[in-house]
């Protein structure tokens, strides 16, 4: 018997895949543009010095990157088997937990970790400028490539205990925030208020930030040993996550009974979730009286209470920080940071709901129930857009006009001259928020809708309406250096705040555009197919044609 066969028919899969070769390719165009823009901003400085903050820049960013990515990639690996009931099937072979534990480890991980090497040559650019050493380079690449692993152990094991999507990735999340930075943080809170004046190192070495910021060789120098003790510690807990979750796999498939306290529990979430009966029978009579499919989108009622408190609770913080430091809270950086957190936190959150709406319908075979009734496409569309409507359209609100306060209370402490790009600025962030949440609305819908796992669905709306105009946009900026225009320009804040603004606005309309032809056009002929066709990504100009999957000869590829 071959050892570990699943993994070995993975990879072997992921090597006829042509995105295993377009991610690596795409994750070091990526790294090139980071390094540009790095480049680009803090080219004043000497080299020694530039190239040690490049590397830093560089090194941060991918260490966050290899942190999330098991958010993205096995956080709903095992999950989607329970829910599609396929993972029971597994075990009714010779397969042990570890055999599909580690194949599906190998299925997923494999794009993120042919990423991971292709931005180590790029990794290695600030050896040539200076300021770097070559063992701060594989001590770096060590801890990058142990965070990953780190990462994508710990969806696995999330994953094995979870059957919905959302609630797997939510899991992933929390565990990995607690143990690099709750961890730290408690430390921290203990050193304070205890007798100690110096944090435990019990609490530090658990987190890949120790290991990060001890890969430098002023620090390396003084607790090599500590390093080496973090860098283990951070891999064991990795295969204890993987040796947790072969055991959950074998044992977690199968339906059991809830037990007396979590039914109550369940019961509880629900009745505050939908309210209790006669809430119930009024609410809905009040949305069925506008959209059928508005109070199917907006069954659960404490949707927009989440906003809310979300809201408030960035409220209170704020409200303490602007209590502690006064005058050091109340400046331009402190607005311009609160804005970023809570225009990205809300776009986020409109991408997820968004492509919640139609996918699970769609593949459970609701949707297509759906569309046999008199209801029109419009008529569904509607609904849905009423929904996300009800949930985030005054909260959308409120960040905006808590834009306009950071705006003026930005232009009264400025210049003449800083005061017109803070007003600016200000001006083109409102609008672009505006702008992104409803270009994420439509293609979350469509993307929810032909894609077959939630979280890829939120990964590519997120990619073409907010992180592919950011990327033209750093990468038009290397270029314009090269350009005499670069050179006879003094003032080049209107040209890179023009840009910016100018990019993020044709991409809003290109993709709204693009996505409610689609839903417009195809959404009733995709809800009647099990498999949606691939297609190329200008597809959309020639109507009559279609690229099947081959690995699904089964899908219907004929269009109406």
């Amino acid at each position: 018997m071959i050892f570990l066969p699943i993994v070995e028919r993975e990879l072997r899969a992921a090597s006829r895949r042509r995105g295993t070769y377009w991610n690596r390719a795409v994750a070091a165009l990526a790294a090139i543009l980071i390094f540009g823009g790095a480049l680009f901003f803090e080219a004043h400085q000497p080299p020694k010095e530039l190239g040690k903050d490049i590397f830093n820049a560089l090194a941060g960013l991918f260490l966050f990157s290899s942190l999330v990515a098991g958010v993205r990639y096995t956080a709903d690996c095992l999950s989607e088997e329970k829910r599609e009931g396929t993972l029971g099937l597994l075990f009714l072979t010779d397969l042990k937990g570890y055999d599909v534990v580690l194949g599906k480890l190998a299925a997923t991980s494999v794009n993120c970790f042919y990423g991971l090497l292709a931005i180590f040559p790029v990794l290695a650019i600030p050896l040539l400028l200076g300021g770097v050493s070559l063992g701060e380079f594989w001590r770096m690449s060590l801890v990058l490539a142990n965070a990953l692993f780190f990462s994508l152990a710990a969806g696995v094991f999330v994953s094995a205990t979870s059957r919905v999507a959302r609630k797997a990735m939510a899991g992933t999340f929390v565990l990995i925030l607690l143990i690099q930075a709750g961890l730290p943080t408690l430390g921290v809170w203990l050193a304070r208020h205890g007798p100690a004046n110096s944090v435990n190192t019990v609490f530090l070495l658990p987190s890949v930030g120790r290991a990060y910021a001890l890969a430098f060789d002023t620090l390396y120098r003084v607790y090599p040993d500590e390093f080496r003790w973090s860098v283990l510690l951070t891999h064991g807990l990795a295969w204890l996550f993987l040796a947790l979750a072969s055991i959950a796999a074998r044992n977690s498939w199968q339906d059991k009974p809830a037990g007396a306290a979590v039914a109550r529990w369940r019961q509880r979430w629900q009745r505050w979730s939908y309210g209790n009966a006669a809430q119930r029978v009024a609410f809905r009579t009040r949305l069925l009286n506008i959209s059928a499919c508005f109070w199917l989108g907006a069954r659960q009622r404490l949707k927009p209470t989440l906003v809310w408190a979300f809201l408030g609770l960035c409220g209170c913080v704020w409200a303490w920080g602007a209590f502690k430091w006064r005058d050091d809270w109340l400046q331009e950086g402190t607005y311009l940071a609160t804005a970023l957190i809570l225009h990205l936190t809300l776009k986020l959150w409109v991408a997820s709901e968004a492509c919640q709406r139609f996918g699970p319908d769609h593949r459970s075979g609701a949707l297509e129930l759906l569309l046999s009734t008199p209801l029109t496409v419009r008529e569904v569309l509607r609904g849905q857009m009423l929904a996300l409507k009800r949930q985030f359209l005054w909260p959308l609100l409120a960040v905006v006009g808590i834009d306009f306060l950071f705006l003026l209370a930005g232009a009264r402490r400025l210049s003449s001259a800083g005061d017109n790009f803070w007003v600016s600025f200000c001006g083109a962030e409102m609008v672009l928020l505006a702008a992104d949440v409803y270009a994420l609305i439509w293609v979350g819908m469509w993307v929810g809708l032909i894609s077959k796992r939630p979280n890829r669905a939120s990964g590519a709306t997120i990619a073409r309406v907010l992180v592919l105009p950011c990327g033209v946009w750093a990468g038009l900026l290397i270029l314009t250096t090269f350009t005499p225009f670069w050179h006879r320009v003094e003032d080049k804040w209107p040209f890179y705040l023009l840009l910016w603004f100018g990019l993020g606005m044709i991409t809003d309309i290109f993709f709204c555009l693009w996505a409610k032809f689609r839903l417009l056009r195809d959404l009733r002929t995709v809800a009647t197919q099990r498999f949606v066709p691939r297609r190329m990504f200008f597809a959309w100009m020639k109507p009559g044609r279609t690229q099947s999957s081959p690995a699904l000869p089964t899908a219907v590829t004929s269009e109406t």
